[in-house]
């Protein structure tokens, strides 16, 4: 290790430590050079106290800098990702986001990679970007049907394929701009040390099969891999030992509630309430009760696709074997080489389960799974989970209500179009789909629904009135859009005025699907995008209400959200629910939207010191390092008064060669795909549930 050494306005600074493979991309010399560093979007960059600082203003989109390397292009194929070390100066809390550029093959287009970091007042942190990397130049073997390779993580669906050796700049700016404020950046680098690709990668007959027996990569080995059907057994005798050793945290009541703490009114089922300023739920007993939960607690997250991809894996059973139900057909994927593509599907984890546990290895399972959570501190089997397992009533659940019904064809999303919610069939299904939850109505152990996951609500606030003018003319939301308009201008002519626009009648506006100027337009818009919300909302929660008034409805787990359908959903929810795939939850845009509790439905951490390929959406360097990260996201979420809850995504790691749908292949479970426990992880995880009643009431 060495120190590395910055001259920053003529002054000799020394940053923070580094390895000889540290790649400096920060040197300001005597002072900027505006050949190399360039402010974005009005913001204000001086050299002070040898760092570099960036002072933004409101309104502006993205303000800050844009770097670019002397010589046209950084390789950085050495390097695992690049750091940026900043410092909040300000007196408020700022989120600052660096993204990565690298030209495509398409001239003038860009592929990105970005993260971001939210810092309190006074206090420093460091953003890390990780690499793309794509396949090297010298392989012979062809992957694909993968988020990440045994090469590196890639770009989604993205040939990634010379990003790392043709960075052309990375762009530093602040997210959510709230009036004049400051932050500096102390230094910029390059640093870590990615995977080194396995030279059989040049030979195909040597590299393949590559996937074990158990799903497992072979060309490598780490602790805690499985490498025979004995050391399954040793496994399990070592894991029940250490369960033994740690039951339950101590001051749990049977739900995991605070026994020790406060009493509220006790109603037999779950509520939230607030208590000395902060929200919480309250478990059946009336006892304060944060929800501390596990998605995807289930037997079937091992599954991934084998058509097409037969030679990579070794030994597998045959399909009249007693692992025969391992093997599915699956349709279509999302994205990438499968999308509209029928293949064959082998479930790995399901599999090892049976070796593990043998016959009656799924209630061996889902008995174990209860036992496993209250010993890691984890109270709530979350989203996603086996009704066969949280239906034993053990550990408290929240059940997730799915359903089909007609969509806004001018509407566009990551995971499907938005609902028409005008549409009689919208409320139709919201009710039929309750109907199929009666086994968990009046339940105590149900803390309540999840209703629908991840929708797209659009870029802003005009996004669902602009995605109805864009559907047909038969779309029951664009009906209810133009009968809306007809009210407030009676007179076609007085919208053509108001708009901009020129149309000939109303049927005229009923037919088109040109979208009209959005400055003009934009009350009208943005009043019936509030208006969809609201119908999206209040039928939901009627339809919950009527069939399970004892329990709570938790929201739509927004990924992608804008202000106006936040603001609504915290008039119809019990709980605002978010999936927040961040470092921690400090200065997140929306949690001070309204005094109403919220609970995070997914956050996660992955590493790829353990076999994995991908570390998920949100990286560490390694098993220690994912540990602290969920040690203080969980701790963030817990200082903060309105959350009474966070759930992590998943149970068990994904597959090692993607699952079927979307390809996702992230280390990012409490159990790898042999079903043996991450040891860092969990040790983390029972220290944080130990404490956090107590926490989360000191917490200011």
């Amino acid at each position: 290790m060495v120190r590395s050494i910055f001259v920053l306005a003529g002054i000799l600074l020394t940053g923070v430590a580094t390895t000889m493979a540290d790649q400096n991309l920060l040197t300001l010399g005597n002072g900027l050079d505006a050949a190399n560093v360039t402010s974005r979007n009005g913001a204000k960059l001086s050299v002070e106290q040898g760092v570099l600082r960036i002072t933004t203003a409101a309104p502006s989109d993205e303000p800050g800098f844009t770097l670019k390397p002397t010589q046209g292009k950084w390789d950085l194929s050495d390097q695992l990702y690049v750091a940026v070390d900043v410092r909040n100066t300000d007196q408020r809390p700022v989120t600052v986001r660096c993204r990565l550029m690298s030209p495509r093959k398409t001239a003038g287009q860009f592929d990105t990679a970005g993260q971001h970091i939210s810092l309190a007042p006074g206090q420093s942190g460091t953003i890390k970007v990780w690499i793309p990397r794509g396949t090297p130049e010298w392989s012979k073997v062809q992957l694909f049907g993968m988020r990440g390779y045994p090469w590196g993580m890639s770009l989604d669906y993205k040939d990634s394929a010379g990003f790392a050796r043709n960075v052309t700049g990375l762009q530093v700016f602040q997210l959510s701009v709230k009036g004049s404020q400051t932050f500096d950046v102390t230094a910029i680098r390059a640093a870590g040390e990615p995977v080194k690709p396995t030279q059989l990668l040049a030979d195909p007959d040597q590299f393949f099969p590559f996937i074990d027996e158990f799903g497992q990569y072979i060309h490598a080995d780490w602790p805690g891999k499985t490498h025979s059907v004995a050391e399954l057994a040793e496994h399990k005798s070592a894991e029940e030992k250490d369960l033994a050793a740690h039951a339950s945290p101590a001051g749990w009541d049977q739900y995991g509630g605070w026994k020790d703490g406060p009493a509220l009114k006790a109603t037999g089922f779950f509520y939230a309430a607030k208590h000395d300023g902060k929200w919480w739920l309250v478990d059946p007993d009336g006892r304060l009760f944060f929800s501390n939960g596990m998605d995807c607690v289930t037997t079937s997250e091992g599954t991934t696709r084998i058509t097409d991809r037969q030679r990579w894996f070794k030994d597998m059973p045959a399909e009249d074997s007693q692992f025969k139900d391992c093997y599915r057909d699956t349709g279509s994927g999302l994205d990438g080489y499968y999308k509209g593509k029928t293949s064959r599907c082998f479930d790995f984890g399901r599999a090892n389960l049976m070796r593990k546990y043998g016959t009656d290895w799924q209630q061996a399972f889902a008995d174990l799974a209860h036992r496993r959570l209250r010993s890691w501190g984890i109270n709530t089997i979350a989203n996603w989970s086996s009704p066969a397992i949280y239906m034993q009533k053990k550990t408290p659940y929240t059940a997730n209500v799915n359903f089909r019904s007609k969509q806004l064809s001018g509407s566009e999303g990551y995971w499907g179009k938005f609902r028409d919610v005008f549409d009689p069939d919208f409320a139709a299904q919201v009710k039929a789909a309750m109907a199929r939850q009666a086994d968990t109505i009046n339940d105590p152990w149900c803390i309540g629904y999840f209703v629908d996951n991840e929708i797209s609500w659009g870029d802003d606030d005009v996004s669902l009135a602009a995605a109805a003018l864009a559907s047909p003319a038969d779309q029951a939301a664009k009906k209810a859009f133009i009968d809306d308009l007809k009210s407030k201008y009676g007179e076609v002519e007085k919208l053509n005025a108001a708009w901009g626009t020129s149309h000939a009648s109303w049927d005229d506006v009923l037919k088109g699907t040109t979208q009209p100027d959005a400055k003009k337009a934009h009350d009208d818009l943005a009043a019936f995008h509030i208006k969809t919300a609201e119908m999206y909302f209040s039928t939901i929660r009627d339809a919950v209400k009527a069939a399970a008034p004892n329990h709570m409805y938790l929201g739509c787990r927004f990924a992608w959200a804008n202000l106006p359908a936040v603001q609504v959903a915290a008039k119809y929810c019990d709980v605002v629910s978010f999936n927040i795939y961040r470092r921690d939850v400090v200065n997140y845009d929306y949690s001070n939207v309204a005094d109403v509790p919220m609970i995070i439905g997914e956050f996660h951490f992955g590493a790829l010191d353990r076999g994995m390929f991908h570390t998920g959406l949100v990286q560490t360097e390694n098993q220690a390092q994912r540990a602290e990260a969920y040690r203080h996201y969980v701790q963030s979420v817990l200082s903060d008064p309105h959350y009474v809850g966070c759930h992590w995504f998943k149970y068990m790691d994904e597959p090692t060669t993607g699952r079927p749908h979307d390809e996702e292949n992230y280390q990012i479970g409490f159990l790898d795909i042999v079903d043996t426990p991450y040891p860092e992880t969990i040790d983390a995880s029972r220290q944080v549930g130990a404490e956090m009643y107590e926490y989360r009431m000191k917490a200011k």
